[in-house]
């Protein structure tokens, strides 16, 4: 699903990781996380994609103070240490400005 975000500027997280062979627990801490970033302040909307082992996941915010909000959340800091020991061979975490944001939506 393509999130609807308000227009710019907003914040983009980007998340890319190649996971383990591990997938005990995986799909429901995944689940939780997107229900609790869903519920805090800032949170815009997640895109999120999976293809032979590479994961990409995008969340938007409103602001850097949100995004360190939730990087500071208790829960989620145990699932991401969670991810470190079990879950993924390596990742990558990125933030950015969307400054300016294009869309298409075919009339068919």
């Amino acid at each position: 699903m393509i999130a609807a975000t308000p227009e710019p500027p907003y914040y983009v997280v980007m998340f890319t990781s190649l996971r383990t062979d591990v997938e005990e627990g995986y799909g429901e801490a995944a689940q939780r996380m997107l229900e609790l970033a869903a519920q805090q302040p800032g949170f815009l909307g997640v895109e999120s994609a999976r293809s032979d082992g590479l994961g990409i996941t995008l969340s938007y915010w409103q602001s850097e103070e949100a995004i360190c909000a939730w990087r500071e959340h208790a829960e989620h800091r145990l699932v991401r240490e969670q991810g470190r020991s079990t879950w993924y061979e390596s990742f990558v975490t990125r933030v950015a400005k969307v400054e300016r944001a294009y869309s298409f939506t075919s009339a068919r």
